[in-house]
């Protein structure tokens, strides 16, 4: 049994999250969500959009190219052995597939950085992007967005044996973590300058530095924090109430106002029938975090 000293305890986490990621003997490596739970959904029939260039290319093609992240757990995470992606945000691309007439599994997946979304949507190299994608006025400038189908909150994960952070004003003299140059890292310096931040270059670096206690929290869009608690439910929790409103929106060309607005209508059909809270469950609700309440989509005027 493990010792409850630090540096025994330290170990046991690691343990334990090696065991999770291997699992019981013939049992599947925890990687994501498990795929017999997600659900189907049902592919609209004789659907037709020629006013949408996206479209008809992917209805030529027989498919669409969508931009993901591949490295945020229960979100936008890629499988390095099959090369598979799940998350939430995947299955809302998939739904999305459905209602434009397009079976989810012909869906190609394109890895796209953060930097390069609207470069990547101009270009065409993808038809739309699901991926943590906040809606702004000046990427609107840049694209179009459809939705929002979440609506996410800076927030900050702790370990389940920390019980004295609920929330960014008990972060005085406790060293948080978050990715250089991020909103999330501006946010808590402008506003809590007695925080001791600590910054890396990417979040999985921070989670890592919190199991081995060497910060005591990580703060970011909760929707990425939740990813993490899914992940390691018995070592990581998300506290307190978000801080903040980051709305997630699907990005497509900015002058293909026909699949946005048709994106939006999917999204509010998906929302009524029950798809959106189960692929949620599926997904970010293994954290233990309840489904909460889809924002209203935000069905501006065509540009």
């Amino acid at each position: 049994m493990c010792r409850t000293t630090r540096v025994p305890r330290v170990l046991c986490v690691l343990l334990a999250l090696l065991a999770a990621a291997c699992g019981k003997e013939g049992s599947p490596p925890r990687k994501g969500p498990a795929p017999e739970r997600l659900p189907h959904y049902r592919v609209a029939r004789d659907f037709r959009l020629p006013g949408s260039p996206a479209w008809v290319r992917a209805k030529r093609r027989g498919h669409f190219v969508v931009g993901a992240k591949e490295d945020q757990p229960y979100l936008g995470e890629k499988d390095p052995a099959t090369g598979a992606y799940s998350g939430f945000d995947i299955e809302i691309a998939k739904m999305m597939s459905a209602s434009l007439g397009l079976a989810p599994r012909t869906i190609r997946f394109r890895t796209i950085a953060s930097a390069n979304r609207e470069t990547a949507l101009r270009n065409g190299q993808i038809d739309y992007y699901v991926g943590t994608y906040t809606v702004n006025a000046h990427r609107k400038k840049l694209v179009g967005f459809a939705g929002p189908y979440y609506m996410a909150g800076q927030s900050l994960l702790v370990r389940t044996d920390e019980n004295d952070i609920h929330g960014p004003r008990d972060l005085a003299g406790r060293r948080v973590c978050s990715a250089a140059g991020s909103t999330s890292y501006r946010r808590i310096e402008a506003g809590h300058p007695k925080a001791v931040l600590v910054a890396y270059d990417t979040y999985s670096i921070c989670v890592d530095n919190l199991l081995t206690y060497q910060v005591d929290a990580v703060t970011t869009d909760d929707a990425i924090l939740i990813g993490y608690a899914a992940k390691a439910p018995d070592e990581l929790k998300v506290v307190g109430r978000p801080f903040s409103r980051e709305p997630y929106g699907i990005g497509v060309p900015r002058t293909d106002n026909a699949l946005r607005l048709a994106l939006d209508d999917a999204l509010r059909a998906r929302e009524r029938n029950g798809d959106w809270k189960a692929a949620y469950e599926a997904t970010l609700g293994l954290s233990g975090v309840p489904a909460p309440e889809p924002p209203a989509v935000d069905r501006y005027p065509a540009r």
